[in-house]
């Protein structure tokens, strides 16, 4: 039964995997809009031909990769699961320790580890697929070293809440999704307001600006709009990409805005002020804040739905997963299974939250600035330094993008550069 269970879900993946293969490479093709080309955001009237080439096909394996790698997690869950290699990686533990933070511990572990093995060919390939379009600037040692901090940090966390979600389920069957909710909410919190001063600096190299020209702009732009002057950063990312970027992160005191120096070293005075100002407008907008209040939302119903539907499935799969009961820790990945399920389906609705967010900011920042052309510049550098795709397929856009595609926030924008 459990080979057959087995063969079945790698057949079913298999059709999967070139159904994705034959609708990103055979099928869709987005083309821009007619009313659009030969306009500010036709790539064809900023990009050479060998970068429109190299952008086309580079999107096309990163929308493939993305929709095959998160149903091969589903399928590793499975497979540990029914192989019974999830109950021996428990069996060991328990026979080690009698405490059971240490159990846990032991048995997070192995099953890390083993995913972290299994997953590094593909996570390898898209390094290495990076490099050879000259978008990442990486040397190997660097990656990994990434990747081992990663491993780490994810292990350490998940202790602490493997450790208490599986002693809420035993303690309490019926209600242990509200109580982890519960404590959801503070351990988010306390994240988010650690991770600019904690977490980010263990990856990267952040300093104040160093092009102190610059400097006063920004910090007359932000007096211009009332934040505080003392929060914005750049950060060494010129030795791993050549990507722009600039983001706002943190909470409270820890509030900060981050351009990265590839940035600060490709674009104009003029076009990073609109990226800054973009970027004041998320803190202005408190989106922060929004999408704390949406995780958390999203982490109450997901939760809620896992206490229905994993006890379901232990009730009539059990024998073929291999599990006798939820509270026993060798039922992790069908936690995990459906908890990755969950959130995959969910991105679409959590992506155009974004993506309205993005739109809100871009808005903001024109009426600040008041320089639409400096905005389309600005979008044009970042779709060529990144090969990025201006306008993917419908499917690609609800689940991948965070932010509107460029097509549409170009042409957006360039009406305002017509108006004037």
């Amino acid at each position: 039964m459990t080979k057959k269970w087995g063969l079945m879900a790698v057949f079913a993946f298999g059709l999967y995997i070139v159904a994705m293969y034959l609708y990103f490479f055979h099928g869709q093709n987005s083309g821009i809009p007619s009313a659009l080309q030969g306009t500010a955001a036709d790539p064809s009237t900023f990009l050479t031909t060998q970068e429109l080439l190299l952008s086309e096909e580079l999107s096309k394996v990163r929308n493939f990769l993305f929709f095959i790698t998160t149903p091969l997690e589903w399928l590793l869950y499975f497979v540990i699961l029914i192989t019974g290699i999830s109950g021996l990686f428990e069996k060991w533990s328990s026979e080690q320790f009698k405490w059971s933070i240490f159990r846990t511990t032991m048995y997070l572990f192995f099953l890390s580890l083993l995913l972290f093995i299994l997953q590094f060919p593909l996570e390898y390939y898209r390094y290495m697929l990076s490099k050879s379009y000259g978008i990442s600037t990486q040397i190997f040692s660097s990656w990994m070293r990434e990747n081992i901090i990663d491993f780490w940090l994810e292990f350490g966390m998940s202790v602490i809440m493997i450790a208490i979600l599986y002693w809420l389920i035993r303690k309490s069957p019926k209600k242990w999704w509200l109580y982890a909710w519960a404590l959801t909410v503070p351990f988010s919190i306390f994240l988010m307001f650690i991770q600019p001063v904690v977490i980010d600096p263990i990856y990267n190299d952040f300093s104040p600006l160093t092009d102190k020209e610059l400097e006063t702009k920004i910090l007359s732009l932000a007096e211009q709009a009332d934040i505080p002057t003392d929060h914005v950063f750049e950060v060494n990312m010129s030795e791993k990409t050549n990507a722009l970027n600039a983001y706002v992160t943190g909470i409270g005191d820890n509030s900060r805005i981050v351009l990265w120096d590839t940035t600060l070293k490709r674009l104009s005075h003029d076009e990073i002020l609109f990226i800054m100002a973009h970027e004041m407008g998320h803190y202005l907008l408190k989106d922060i804040y929004i999408n704390i209040a949406v995780y958390l939302i999203m982490t109450l119903i997901g939760l809620w739905l896992i206490a229905k539907i994993m006890p379901w499935m232990i009730r009539r799969y059990g024998p073929i997963l291999k599990i006798k009961e939820m509270g026993n820790l060798n039922s992790l990945p069908l936690f995990l299974l459906i908890s990755s399920f969950l959130l995959f389906f969910s991105s679409p609705l959590s992506n155009a939250i974004s993506r309205y967010q993005e739109i809100r900011a871009d808005e903001f920042a024109i009426e600040l600035v008041e320089n639409p052309e400096a905005a389309v510049s600005s979008f044009q550098q970042l779709t060529k330094a990144g090969l990025s795709e201006v306008n993917p397929p419908a499917l690609v856009k609800w689940f991948r993008y965070t932010h509107p595609p460029m097509l549409e926030r170009i042409d957006k924008v360039a009406e305002e550069v017509d108006e004037n």
